[in-house]
């Protein structure tokens, strides 16, 4: 009989199977994905012919479930196949290699009973393709719904985390805002001067990114860019009257240097202007006080360079490796959502540029954004107000 051909004959039947897989595969380590799916299948193949050879064969189906699946309350195949293919999930292997696992155990089942000479009768080959087509069905649903749950984890995250970075560039840009705001109405500047024009320009850049907030979300794909030609001379100029702001805030010195006026960038000016703010905002957020932070732009090559240098006294231990992921804070100020150097990082590389950082123990660390250098004609430098 079958049932006792398999139980002879397991240990072989199991080593066929691990060599399938490792031919289909091409690797040694095919055990790995066999240690509780096709011997457990196995044993309960043995259980259900047995009892199918008894008084009373239906109770087999507690064990196998009925051709087409169903078995009120689950049946052991049900259970033992769906662990697998959750196993197998976890284990990095598609969903083409469940089925697969079966069928070696089908095909090695049948080789064997034909090299020995072993005659299967009908109804046992009954009971097997019925087990198989259980265990197969209940598999792949095991596989299929945990990655369901993993891949909609991964939507939730997703969805967190771009909620979280446009909160992110909103309170930046509101805060940007009250502080230009506050300097005018104490009356130490004028409604006509830089600073008002700060407030205008972080009342412009808010419905810049309302707007492609919702398109981001009609298109469900990350912010469209405008690209276009920009001065790196006057990108800095803009940059260090809002950072003025900050410093003053913050109770340190703004340094920056000179910048070549034909030296241009190629980018969306509101997303860069976005990235350099956030690397300011951070360097003041945890330079020492009395302190300076300075921020240099300068060409490399064929490559612009754009550093932001602080004193906060150095990074934490194996800090710099993970401190450009999403939420990861360091330091002891911990306000904000730990967002703005993964947020740095995404504009930079859309721009095909790098954003990276180097520590220097004790004294502070260094930001560097690198990106393809463009010249600007002379004359347009000159007309555009860059040239001295």
């Amino acid at each position: 009989m079958l049932q006792e051909f398999l139980t002879s004959h397991r240990p072989a039947l199991i080593e066929r199977c691990r060599l399938k897989v490792q031919a289909r595969r091409g690797r040694s380590a095919a055990g790995t994905e066999l240690i509780h799916g096709v011997p457990l299948f196995l044993d309960q193949l043995i259980k259900t012919l047995r009892i199918e050879q008894s008084s009373q064969p239906l109770k087999s189906r507690a064990v196998s479930g009925p051709s087409g699946g169903g078995h009120l309350g689950g049946s052991e195949i049900a259970g033992a196949a769906a662990s697998h293919g959750l196993e197998l999930l976890g284990q990095g292997f598609t969903v083409d290699q469940v089925v697969h696992d079966y069928g070696d155990l089908c095909q090695a089942i049948t080789e064997m009973a034909f090299e020995h000479g072993e005659p299967v009768e009908a109804e046992e080959f009954q009971t097997l393709n019925r087990c198989l087509d259980n265990a197969i069905a209940d598999a792949v649903t095991g596989y299929s719904s945990a990655r369901d749950l993993i891949l909609a984890k991964k939507g939730v995250d997703a969805s967190n985390e771009r909620l979280g970075i446009l909160a992110h560039e909103l309170r930046n840009l509101i805060h940007t805002a009250m502080m230009a705001f506050a300097v005018i109405k104490i009356g130490k500047v004028g409604l006509s001067g830089a600073t008002a024009a700060v407030v205008d320009r972080s009342l412009l850049r808010l419905r810049n990114l309302v707007d492609r907030s919702l398109a981001d979300v009609r298109v469900t794909a990350g912010l469209p860019t405008r690209i276009q030609f920009h001065s790196v001379a006057n990108l800095i100029a803009e940059v260090k009257v809002i950072a003025s702001l900050e410093a003053q805030a913050c109770d340190c010195a703004l340094s920056v240097s000179p910048v070549d006026p034909v030296l241009a960038v190629d980018a969306d000016r509101d997303l860069l202007m976005s990235a350099i703010g956030n690397l300011l905002q951070n360097a003041f957020k945890f330079t020492n006080r009395h302190s300076e932070v300075s921020l240099l732009a300068y060409a490399a090559g064929d490559r612009v360079r754009i550093e932001v240098k602080d004193h906060c006294g150095g990074l934490p231990p194996n800090f710099i490796d993970k401190m450009f992921l999403p939420f990861t804070q360091g330091g002891d100020d911990t306000s904000g959502l730990g967002l703005g150097l993964s947020i740095c990082r995404r504009t930079v590389e859309a721009h095909h540029g790098t954003l990276s950082a180097r520590d220097s123990p004790g004294a502070g660390c260094v930001f560097t954004i690198d990106l393809p250098r463009h010249s600007l004609p002379t004359i347009v430098a000159a007309a555009s107000g860059t040239v001295q």
